[in-house]
């Protein structure tokens, strides 16, 4: 078995103290850091390092941490798990909506952080596909090429992040089985997430919009009401 490459995690924060403790963390479990100051500096990093994981921090002069997102997505579809001091529930969703796979909110444990990124890590080192597994899953206007992890939607490309691409495999491999959240966490995010299970929700939202679904007359993904979601079209 070859061994797995070290991974190599950006931390942006305008606050240096908060950067040193948590990139002390990230060492200690031997990964690769590097730090950023502001949003511009961490747009160039993302280019020029092409790193894992970003954690970064929505709350920053200059090129806040939304505006970073929104610049690294239309590039990378790197993990990024983002930091907040807002209460505000709708600044989480945005970030979620722009692109983020995962928030926390400061104060925050850094102990809870590195579990969020083991969690989010751990999604890379899935096992091989059983021989004959097909890689391409095809339906009526929408096929999905696990191997290449590349979605068409009536033949033109539709760019999805990383996450969102592995939420989309998990419903479309099982189409009309009924996924709770927390079934759909549990395969995707995996089985120690422990976050909000609101993040579902945002996501779906996302793939909708992506693939030109309308959830009040669905013909691909089914909300179904107090328990979770369905993958409606049968394979082509």
């Amino acid at each position: 078995m070859s061994p797995v490459p070290e991974r190599r995690i950006l931390v942006v924060d305008d606050e240096a103290n908060l950067r040193e403790l948590v990139c002390s963390y990230l060492r200690a479990e031997g990964w690769d850091t590097a730090e950023a100051a502001d949003g511009r500096t961490a747009v160039e990093s993302v280019r020029r390092r092409e790193p894992d994981l970003v954690v970064l921090d929505v709350m920053m002069p200059g090129l806040d941490g939304i505006e970073v997102l929104r610049e690294i997505r239309t590039f990378s579809d790197v993990y990024v798990i983002m930091l907040t001091a807002r209460a505000e529930e709708s600044d989480k969703l945005v970030g979620l909506a722009v692109g983020a796979d995962d928030y926390l909110t400061k104060p925050f444990s850094p102990r809870e952080l590195v579990a969020r990124i083991k969690a989010v890590l751990r999604r890379d080192h899935r096992p091989p596909k059983a021989q004959g597994e097909s890689e391409v899953l095809e339906f009526p206007g929408v096929a999905v090429d696990t191997a290449r992890r590349a979605v068409s939607v009536d033949g033109a490309p539709t760019v999805l992040t990383a996450l969102e691409f592995d939420l989309l495999v998990a419903l479309a491999s099982q189409p009309g089985r009924v996924f709770s959240r927390r079934q759909l966490l549990e395969a995707v995010w995996g089985w120690d997430y422990f976050g909000d299970e609101r993040v579902v929700d945002v996501h779906i939202g996302n793939i909708r919009r992506a693939l030109g679904d309308d959830a009040s007359d669905p013909r691909l993904i089914e909300t179904i009401r107090g328990v979770g979601y369905r993958f409606l079209p049968e394979p082509a």
